[in-house]
């Protein structure tokens, strides 16, 4: 295995060289995604350095979420996480498909509720009043992305219940099966660990750090229509958003 150079003078550490050339290759396709990574021992030959140099510029990858460890079997290049990005309101199957993705939902669950006081809270309804709710698992490139669990109005549970909910997002059947104009959505997103229901949805062990977004989506109008919790795998997704600084008025700069 040809031997790297790295003895040119350069302001940072040697780990940090290794780790600046791995990234490289990782990202330009020379290491692919799932592929494993060279030994410990083939990196101390490859860059001259030591085992120590060596795992602190893996360590690094790992950090920056380019590599993971399986224990006994090595280092491998982590698959690129899929992204969405949240300035503007999308359904998850019209964001993906933009970005040349394919995407299949496995519908769980379909059924007729009396909401909560929580659920009937978001939806801006009576608690007990009946609602629909529905359990879809997004496979992203035929594998489990997410989790979704989605309560609306019985009214326009009874028109969903209708639509293909295994090619379509709810958002575009709200707007162009049902007439609904949508309008903003109010979105929170925290981490939890996953239980038995979503492991067992996404593939992923119990116990496993997922992504959750709860999310509240209105009319044009500004009628609540649609709540939902949406649970990603935290090592295949992520959201992405532009956040700009506002502006400060002159006579308040110092």
């Amino acid at each position: 295995m040809p031997k790297t150079n790295l003895l040119a003078p350069a302001p940072l550490p040697l780990h940090a060289r290794i780790k600046d050339t791995l990234r490289t290759r990782i990202l330009d396709g020379a290491y692919a995604p799932n592929s494993r990574m060279p030994s410990e021992h083939a990196l101390c030959a490859m860059f001259g350095v030591s085992r120590i140099t060596v795992r602190q510029a893996l360590g690094d990858l790992q950090n920056e979420g380019l590599v993971f460890r399986l224990h006994g079997k090595g280092t491998f290049v982590s698959k690129p996480k899929a992204f969405q990005n949240v300035t503007s309101l999308q359904g998850f199957a019209q964001a993906m498909s933009s970005l040349g993705h394919e995407i299949v939902n496995t519908l769980l669950a379909f059924r007729i509720v009396e909401a909560n006081r929580y659920i009937a809270q978001k939806l801006a309804l009576p608690e007990g009043a009946r609602v629909a709710e529905i359990h879809r698992v997004r496979l992203l490139d035929r594998e489990p992305i997410s989790l979704e669990l989605t309560w609306v109005p019985e009214s326009l549970g009874k028109r969903l219940a209708s639509a293909d909910l295994a090619t379509r997002d709810i958002f575009l059947i709200l707007e162009n099966d049902c007439g609904v104009p949508l309008g903003h959505a109010d979105v929170s997103i925290d981490a939890m660990l996953a239980n038995d229901e979503i492991a067992h949805a996404l593939r992923v062990q119990e116990g496993t750090p997922v992504l959750r977004i709860e999310r509240t989506t209105h009319d044009v109008h500004g009628t609540p229509i649609d709540f939902e919790y949406l649970y990603f795998r935290g090592d295949a997704f992520q959201y992405r958003l532009r956040v700009d600084r506002e502006k400060v008025p002159a006579c308040e700069t110092t």
